[in-house]
């Protein structure tokens, strides 16, 4: 087993990946850790691993680190493991994994696992996939902008805080898109391959995070209202039926307006125009 691991998750968080390196090796279980040093180089290091023969890398961190190891995994035998440090860990909540030590080291010892069907999005500036969610407009900027120390300091409250300083400034542009060749257009767009956002919220639900397919939530309105709206239910639980939020089902996405900033799981992966479909295959998710 080989734990890739993200050392900017923090030295609170990292003592759970500590606790889990211990309990395994208690039960006669070899984790070799690697860490990683840049962006995409949790790719690299679960392809290294792949190709070398383990049969599970675990992702240690946020989404993000959990998306590069899954496209290093992409095309080969090799299990994914989860081990959640990160802000909001939708994947994890997606899937109802476990949050304790030993429930995550009982998780991967275990070992049983099932589907999960990426996407992918791809342009002139973007070639990028993703295990959870895409998001273009307003949400993808709030992602660009933030600070990662103010992220590391602040946690989720940074994302509010971020969120209130880019309504006051984001132009709120109309975004024209494609849905399997049908045109539409909307204030916002978020592109799910399961039922939560953010966090534990419920944005799509009845998805399944292992089906082919895509659900597109197309937000017709936007304006710092609507941003100040979304977010009081999002906490709320009653996202999902925000008036004017339309999800239609789609098998490819095509973002046509230039120049939008776009997030791939919590993470700032380029500008519009790009094409969103499914990975070519799913991976194989280690679940509790």
């Amino acid at each position: 087993m080989r734990i890739v691991f993200n050392p900017a998750a923090g030295p609170g968080r990292l003592r759970r990946l500590w606790r889990v390196r211990d309990i395994l090796a208690a039960h006669g279980v070899r984790a070799e850790l690697a860490e990683t040093a840049c962006r995409g180089h949790a790719t690299l290091l679960a392809r290294e691993a792949a190709r070398a023969g383990a049969t599970l890398v675990v992702a240690a961190g946020g989404d993000g680190t959990i998306t590069e190891v899954a496209a290093g995994l992409a095309g080969t035998a090799c299990r994914l493991g989860i081990l959640p440090l990160g802000t909001a860990n939708v994947l994890a909540h997606e899937l109802d994994l476990p949050t304790d030590a030993a429930g995550i080291a009982a998780c991967l010892a275990f070992g049983r696992t099932r589907p999960v069907w990426p996407g992918q999005a791809e342009g002139p500036d973007i070639h990028r996939g993703f295990v959870q969610m895409l998001g273009a407009g307003f949400d993808a900027q709030v992602v660009a902008r933030l600070s990662p120390l103010l992220k590391h300091a602040l946690g989720r409250s940074a994302y509010v805080l971020q969120t209130l300083r880019e309504s006051a400034r984001y132009p709120f542009p109309r975004i024209a898109l494609r849905l399997d060749g049908e045109p539409c257009e909307a204030g916002s767009v978020i592109v799910t391959k399961g039922r939560f956002y953010a966090g534990p919220y419920v944005l799509a639900p009845g998805r399944s995070a292992g089906a082919p397919g895509l659900t597109v939530a197309l937000f017709a309105r936007a304006s710092p209202a609507a941003v100040l709206e979304g977010g009081l239910r999002l906490l709320r639980g009653s996202l999902a039926s925000m008036p004017g939020l339309e999800l239609r089902a789609a098998r490819r996405v095509e973002i046509l307006t230039p120049g939008l900033p776009v997030q791939t799981d919590g993470e700032a992966a380029g500008l519009t125009p790009c094409v969103i479909t499914d990975a070519s295959a799913p991976i194989s998710v280690v679940v509790a």
